[in-house]
């Protein structure tokens, strides 16, 4: 009866007397749990249906899902790499004092179990308690009606014990294969692992160098949205090695430079410090690149969402100048005026007004510019360079006149003209068979949502009246046959009452529409301003959470490296002292390795996030966000706190280094 519990006992004892490195990872398991089911009952939760843009919200909980699973599994397996490393000498010597390596394996069993199911049963706990209040955060953004009652997930419950069962099974097994493949002697020095001195790897270095300034390079000259949008993960993927391949080898290259020479190298301080880290160098540089990572990630994450999410009135208003917007073909003026009367009919019977009403006729077409002329013949166009994709966008004098409130005088041939994102250099332009020239570049226009929405330049042309107008047209048409653009009749405005009147409106001019023209556009803002919402509101909740799950990842990897460089340094400490160094330099030593190495991963990420700015901004461009400035306070702030927070992480998880190595001086 007595030997039925002997295991279970070692393994409680074990737990309880490791209870510092044993802690943060319960702690993780326990949050990583709990944030696993809250977005697994959110994505299930019956009340997100009625929220603005369900479908969307509902997509990028799923989406969390499967993030914070693949996370759960790469990160728990990681750390459990930190607990086995520091236990290994203990169940080397047990294995040497008569327990077979059967017996052992069952510690480690027991230990596995109940750090699992402590978790499991504590992490659901918090879950259940906190899946609530998450709920009410996500009603709060939406502005939704919110259920009472408390609400429990059978679904999600069930998912998380599958899941998280089978993780902390898969890390008994590897733990379990760590221990069964090893000596008796390989698990009694099996701390020292990773201490020699590493060897130089040049190319490695190279490698390093190359990826990253590559990945740097993609993101700084990267000019159209839509090539970032494709480029995105093949620069975050050439990043990535780079920073993996400088910390391993690039740091052990420096630091070797730096200590071939001489004048410098033996000089006291440097002699210790450049000795210390370069031996540790190859252990070290694994951990400082996943700190780093997972650094630069929550600041991107964070940067981005939060921009998008206060940007919200911002986009709609750019996107949608107007209330309510109706674009069609233009046939006559006859066609205009029954538009015109029918929307006058249908906001009189809703007891409204309309006004800043914004009306005229268009044509837009897409072409490709080599520097020299506009080319519309696809087979002499190089398609696959997107960034010289350009949209032209033609309007009369006449309507332009009326809209600015300006008199202008054009002849045949003379145009003016205005350019969204990439400037038009030259002050002449060849299209079709006519050669136009620009009297007067704009320095801003009349506002149109459709073509800001468009993530290729477009360049706005006034052209004298509508003789030429048509002349583009009918050239256009015989140039891109079936897929010609039309000439089309843009009419918004706005109204002096509710968004919910404003909707009524839409929808009864739909209907009015659908009758009489079925090839129409119509937008309201009202209506598209929740489907941002929608968007960007989940966007922001699954950035936030991934971004507590990697600060949690951040901390613990920070705890883990602290303490086991203290147990390391500890001996090390204590022969400097031995052979006569005296505290005050072993001190400066010690500070100047933990700052070297801890701050270095949130400097190097702050480079990555300069690099990235212009490449990233494009991307949101396509999901709609114009303004620079925005993006800029919200990155500055972000990365402002984000250092704060991580020093308030380095100096509580220092603490634990110098309660260890302290007992040398």
């Amino acid at each position: 009866m007595k030997n039925r519990y002997f295991f279970s006992k070692i393994a409680l004892k074990n737990i309880q007397k490791n209870k510092k490195i044993y802690f943060p990872y319960l702690l993780t398991c326990l949050l990583s749990i709990s944030m696993f089911y809250i977005v697994s009952s959110l994505s299930f939760h019956e009340g997100i249906d009625v929220m603005v843009g369900a479908d969307t919200v509902r997509y990028f909980l799923q989406m969390g899902i499967v993030i914070i699973a693949l996370f759960s599994f790469i990160f728990l397996f990681y750390t459990n790499r930190f607990l086995m490393k520091r236990r290994i000498k203990e169940f080397g010597l047990l294995h040497v004092l008569g327990m077979e390596k059967r017996h052992v394996l069952k510690v480690i069993g027991y230990e596995s179990f109940f750090i699992g199911v402590t978790s499991l049963v504590l992490g659901l706990f918090f879950g259940m308690l906190l899946d609530k209040a998450m709920y009410l955060c996500i009603g709060r953004m939406f502005k939704a009606p919110i259920s009472l009652g408390f609400y429990i997930s059978l679904k999600a419950v069930c998912l998380t014990i599958i899941l998280f069962t089978i993780l902390f099974l898969c890390i008994y097994i590897k733990s379990a294969w760590m221990i069964h493949k090893s000596h008796a002697i390989d698990l009694l020095h099996g701390e020292k692992v990773g201490e020699k001195e590493p060897k130089t790897k040049v190319l490695t270095t190279i490698i390093g160098f190359i990826s990253l300034l590559s990945g740097y390079y993609i993101a700084f000259t990267t000019k159209n949205p839509l090539t970032a949008f494709g480029l995105f993960f093949i620069a975050v993927f050439l990043v990535i090695i780079g920073t993996y391949c400088l910390f391993s080898s690039g740091s052990i290259f420096i630091l070797k430079l730096l200590r071939r020479k001489k004048s410098f190298y033996y000089q006291s301080q440097h002699f210790i410090n450049i000795s210390h880290m370069l031996y540790r160098m190859k252990q070290n540089a694994i951990g400082l690149a996943n700190i780093c990572i997972l650094c630069t990630m929550v600041l991107v994450m964070l940067s981005s969402t939060i921009s998008l999410w206060i940007g919200i009135e911002d986009m709609t208003y750019t996107r949608y100048p107007r209330e309510i917007s109706i674009t069609q073909p233009y046939k006559d003026e006859t066609h205009i005026k029954e538009l015109n009367d029918m929307i006058q009919k249908v906001v009189t019977k809703h007891h409204q007004n309309y006004y800043n009403e914004m009306s005229y006729t268009y044509l837009a077409f897409t072409v490709f510019y080599d520097g020299q002329e506009f080319i519309t013949d696809r087979s002499q166009a190089n398609l696959t360079h997107l960034d010289n994709i350009e949209n032209l966008f033609f309007i009369c004098q006449d309507d332009y006149e009326r809209l600015s409130h300006q008199n202008i005088e054009l002849k045949d041939n003379e145009v003016l003209l205005y350019s969204s994102r990439n400037d038009f250099l030259q002050d002449k332009f060849q299209l079709f068979d006519r050669e136009w020239t620009i009297k007067e570049k704009l320095s801003d226009f009349i506002e149109n949502g459709q073509m800001v929405s468009h993530i290729t330049s477009t360049h706005y042309i006034v052209v004298k009246d509508k003789e030429s107008l048509y002349d583009i047209f009918t050239k256009q048409k015989e140039s891109y046959g079936k897929n010609a653009s039309l000439l089309q009749y843009y009419i918004g405005f706005d109204l002096n009452d509710s968004k919910t009147e404003s909707t009524q409106i839409y929808e009864q001019l739909g209907k009015e529409l659908v009758h009489g023209e079925k090839d129409f556009s119509m937008e309201c803002r009202s209506v598209e301003r929740n489907a941002f919402i929608g968007l960007y509101a989940g966007l922001l909740f699954l950035g936030i959470f991934l971004s507590v799950l990697f600060l949690m990842a951040t901390l613990l990897i920070i705890y883990y490296k602290q303490m086991s460089e203290g147990y390391e340094d500890q001996k090390r400490f204590e022969i400097m002292q031995k052979v006569g160094m005296d505290t005050l330099m072993i001190k400066k030593s010690i500070y100047f390795q933990i700052l070297t190495v801890f701050l270095l991963p949130p400097v190097v990420s702050g480079i990555h996030l300069f690099f990235a700015f212009p490449f990233i901004f494009k991307i949101l461009e396509v999901l709609g966000l114009m303004n620079l400035s925005l993006y800029a306070i919200c990155t500055l702030t972000c990365f402002i706190i984000f250092i704060f927070i991580y020093i308030l992480m380095f100096l509580f998880t220092s603490k634990v280094y110098y309660s260890i190595v302290k007992w040398n001086f």
